[in-house]
């Protein structure tokens, strides 16, 4: 079946969508789908219920867990706009239940459609699944000469990071939340080592989880980078400023005493597994290898050191 319209769950398929050049058959989109600008012109068929632009990482957090507990759904279907894209397909995930549309969404739009569409699941937790969702995607919308030019581009840079020659090896620990602190999971262990850093309490594909502060400084990082799940640069930092800036125990971190804290552009390059996780893995490299990466280009304002 010829796919025509389009509906897409996920953030990082809706990027994809618009690298192999179909936007004009994207239909519907989430409210997280702000990238490319393009993107944020189209109907809306899920919102969230939470603002998070108005609640602190603490309050963010107690609602969604609250929610969860709950049984209530953190996202929101709008039905009218899903029927007026009457998708031949939709794209959702399986990865994270908090990053985006989930499984009660997709049944819910299924149940809701007259013509039932194809059903597309990316479920990526390391780089190599985020390169293969590129190839089945591409499949799926007989974009397979795209998918390959695509593809070779990503290796090519993944390569290069990965085998250049690392000196010092760095313990890095990356944050994904930071209150309470929830480790970094899935891709970002696997990004971590590729850059040349030895990652630490995580390991890659593991799903996201809460620690405390005594297992942050029994890691004792080198580096720390902080990538709260959703947050660009500034708010990382701005957070900072307001929760661990006076933190005494935080404060007698080696990483910390050393300036070695950095903060990141998680929305784009770190919390969804798109392709733009390849600009991360640049990132990242600058980051813990920066005389080795000093010339590599990178997006503005993509991270920040924290001093």
């Amino acid at each position: 079946m010829e796919i025509k319209r389009i509906v897409s769950f996920l953030p990082s398929a809706t990027e994809l969508l618009y690298e192999f050049g179909v936007d004009d058959k994207l239909f519907g989109v989430t409210h997280e789908c702000k990238y490319p600008e393009d993107a944020k012109l189209k109907p809306q068929v899920i919102s969230s219920v939470i603002n998070s632009d108005d609640l602190t990482s603490d309050e963010i957090n107690t609602v969604t867990c609250t929610l969860l507990n709950e049984g209530k759904n953190i996202f929101e279907l709008n039905e009218k706009n899903l029927i007026d894209a009457n998708p031949d397909l939709i794209i959702s995930q399986e990865t994270c239940e908090v990053c985006a549309a989930y499984t009660n969404q997709v049944k819910s739009a299924v149940d809701i459609l007259p013509r039932k569409p194809e059903l597309y699941s990316m479920d990526p937790h390391n780089l190599k699944e985020i390169i293969q969702s590129v190839i089945k995607l591409g499949q799926i919308l007989n974009k397979e000469k795209k998918s390959i030019e695509i593809v070779n581009s990503l290796e090519q840079r993944i390569q290069f990071i990965q085998n250049s020659e690392k000196t010092i090896i760095p313990k890095v620990l990356a944050i994904e939340w930071i209150e309470p602190f929830f480790t970094a999971g899935h891709w970002i262990p696997q990004m971590i080592e590729f850059a040349g850093g030895v990652n630490l309490i995580s390991n890659s594909g593991d799903h996201s989880r809460r620690m405390d502060m005594d297992e942050v400084m029994l890691s004792d990082p080198d580096i720390i980078i902080l990538m709260p799940c959703g947050f660009d640069t500034d708010r990382t930092v701005s957070e900072y400023g307001s929760i661990l800036h006076n933190n005494s125990a935080w404060n007698s971190l080696k990483a910390v005493k050393n300036n070695q804290i950095y903060a990141v552009d998680a929305n784009s390059f770190f919390s969804k597994p798109s392709i733009r996780t390849i600009d991360g893995l640049e990132i990242l490299a600058k980051i813990i290898q920066p005389d080795k990466f000093e010339n590599l280009i990178v997006p503005v304002n993509s991270f920040a050191k924290i001093s």
